[in-house]
This record gives structure tokens, sequence and C-alpha cells, in this order.
């Protein structure tokens, strides 16, 4: 079933947003000129002989640390998920699309406690050319899944000397 079949069937009310696929939800952000902070992307964790999926603000990276204290987990059982392991779980995205409903894939989710004070939220479909643009209410609603403080912001690239414009 499409992320949007799922999200009609549950009566939630969402807008499609179509834009060239993006590489990344920080690219996606841009291209759809929404705030990163506002942009929902999941990230696969093996977690011992399974898989969690995290969900935070694209702005944000995982920090395995605090995941395993909000999963009550040992650190040592979680990695970053290959994008071989991801495939097979999501079969029906396009690769390098990764929904945030996880329970949909017999997941779990944990969500950062972060995206629960932006309001809307942009997640990401079953492709990587479309976003789909939901109250974050409605998304727990429907997905609920652990909300825990496990992210930290991404700090911002500096720009190399020779990158920078003169003027």
């Amino acid at each position: 079933m499409s992320i949007r079949e799922f999200l009609r069937n549950q009566n939630v009310p969402f807008t499609a947003l179509l834009h060239p696929p993006a590489m990344s939800a920080a690219h996606r952000a841009q291209s759809v000129r929404v705030p990163g902070q506002k942009v929902a992307k999941g990230v696969l964790v093996r977690s011992g002989t399974g898989y969690v999926l995290a969900v935070m603000p694209s702005t944000y990276r995982v920090d395995l640390e605090r995941l395993a204290v909000a999963l009550d987990r040992n650190l040592a059982d979680l990695r970053i998920a290959t994008e071989d392991e991801v495939e097979p779980i999501f079969a029906d995205c396009e690769r390098g699309a990764l929904p945030p409903f996880g329970h949909l894939y017999g997941l779990t989710t944990v969500v950062d406690s972060s995206l629960a004070s932006v309001g809307e939220i942009l997640v990401e479909g079953n492709t990587r050319h479309e976003g789909l643009r939901l109250r974050y209410r409605d998304y727990e609603a429907v997905e609920g899944p652990i909300r825990a403080r496990f992210a930290t912001p991404i700090a911002p690239r500096r720009r190399r000397a020779t990158e920078r414009r003169v003027g």
C-alpha cells in the first residue's frame, strides 16, 4: 500500500508536493522551500537481530548513544543500516526513499521529540520526488511512535576559502 493510500484510509489530511528527486532530506527541504527542521527523515537502525526506524528533522543526525538509552538497548547492538539492508524492508519504495511509517513495515518507530513542536511536517512517500505535508499530531496519531530525545543538530558546513565568493 502506498503512503498516500495509507493516509487516505486513515482519514489524515495531507498535501502532496512533487519536486525533483532529492538525494537527502536536506535537499528535499531546499527544493520545496520548507525549513529543514520541519522535514522528517527516517534512518533505519540495526538493533541486535532486528531494525528500528528513527525519525528526526532533516537538520539532525542520529546519536546512537542517546538512541540506545531511549530504547533501553546496548550501544554495541546499534548501528546505521546499509542501503542493502534498507531495500528489502522498504521493497515498495524507490531506492533512497524511506517513509517515516515504520509500523507499515513491521518496525518500531522512534521519533525525536524536537519534531513534536513544529506543527506541520513534510514526510517522504514511496518515491524520492514526492513529499507529503501533514500535521505532526496526525502523524503521531496514526504511527504511534516512541517519542524520545536521541538526535543532535548537524553542524552547518563551513565553505572553504576557495569556495567563498569574492565581491
